[in-house]
């Protein structure tokens, strides 16, 4: 077997992407509630004692605790996709282990992989009489697996991940304005390329991560970009007309009406039909706008403390009208290119694929 189809066959993109399915919820709703307790005066306290505490210290704690469990639940996502119920415990006690020698999310998701494939070898390879084949899920797989990966992390992996982390965020703290202005317009035109695909999904990992270890901003710029595209589409229609252009046809008018409102609360993935009828122009304004929003904000500083919501991400923002001025921005510019750049087409026919423009033959994604 070629490493590529053992790299196939172990699949770590698509264990990441279902641990990742796992974490949105949690980190949504420990962000919101962080959120609120912090902006109604709460402050984060290492231990609640009675008779110390408001109810806001309370929501400010519970969130802070719960975003910072971020590596176990990871590793708990990663491991259980690959060797299901007896790759949980392994999962847990490895992200723990990340946790304690400051490994991080990076330390988690690596330990994930980790205690999840030594489940799974386990499981196929270890023999035990019939008698203790009841004991595998739920003693020896968990056991050993928990026991070997938390060591590696401990002793062998954990202290370059956590120094690896460690740079790694000082540097992404410490970029000049510059810097910030690039990365964001690279981070907002890779994202929304392919509208919630493969590219977006690998962009997601990465700011996942780089939130994990609080730089809130490239993960708001992922996700207000996510929320902006559709939105300009709609808005091209408005700007097609003064123009005095039809760019869509009835039924992409009623799509519209439906992807709009959907890109309000951040999912995009209502515009893809907009922009299969036209790929090229489709992705050209989506990139553009993209990287003019996710620049704004990065060197603006829109910095949410959840991952997803679309508007609802505002209010978590230490600087609400940079992500507001990101939101225009992108909007602005994704519905004039479109309308600027979009053929006419008739209203009663099914707008044309431009696909002798275009050709996606020698275009693969893995």
């Amino acid at each position: 077997m070629s490493m590529k189809e053992i790299w196939k066959a172990a699949n770590p993109k698509g264990h990441l992407l279902t641990a990742i399915s796992f974490l949105i919820p949690i980190v949504c709703g420990a962000g919101f509630i962080i959120s609120i307790g912090l902006s109604l005066g709460g402050t984060v306290q290492d231990t609640l004692v009675p008779g110390q505490f408001d109810v806001w210290g309370v929501l400010a704690t519970v969130g802070a605790k719960a975003l910072g469990l971020l590596p176990v639940v990871i590793a708990c996502g990663i491991a259980g996709s690959i060797a299901g119920k007896p790759g949980i415990a392994p999962g847990f006690v490895v992200g723990l282990a990340a946790n304690a020698i400051s490994a991080g999310f990076i330390g988690g998701i690596l330990g994930g992989y980790m205690a999840g494939y030594l489940a799974l070898a386990i499981i196929k390879h270890v023999k035990v009489p019939n008698w203790a084949k009841g004991l595998m899920p739920t003693l020896i797989v968990p056991f050993f697996a928990s026991l070997i990966s938390a060591l590696v992390m401990v002793y062998i992996i954990g202290t370059p991940v956590g120094v690896f982390t460690e740079v790694l965020t000082s540097f992404l703290k410490s970029m000049s304005t510059s810097s910030n202005l690039v990365l964001g317009a690279v981070i907002g035109a890779l994202c929304i390329i392919d509208f919630g695909g493969p590219i977006n999904k690998t962009c997601f990992a990465f700011v996942l991560t780089l939130q994990a270890q609080g730089i809130n901003e490239p993960i708001t710029a992922l996700q207000l970009v996510n929320t902006a595209t559709p939105v300009g589409f709609g808005l091209a229609y408005f700007i097609a007309k003064l123009l005095r252009k039809n760019i869509y046809n009835y039924e992409e008018i009623e799509t519209l009406k439906s992807a709009v409102p959907m890109g309000v609360v951040n999912i995009v993935e209502g515009a893809i039909p907009i922009v299969m009828n036209d790929i090229a122009r489709g992705i050209t304004a989506a990139a553009i706008g993209g990287a003019c929003g996710g620049a704004i904000t990065l060197v603006y500083g829109a910095d949410a403390t959840v991952p997803f919501g679309g508007i609802f991400m505002l209010p978590t923002m230490s600087n609400p009208m940079a992500g507001l001025m990101a939101l225009v921005v992108n909007i602005l510019v994704t519905g004039t290119v479109y309308a600027l750049i979009k053929k006419d087409v008739p209203m009663d026919v099914i707008a044309d694929n431009d696909e002798e423009e275009l050709n996606l033959d020698d275009i693969k994604i893995n």
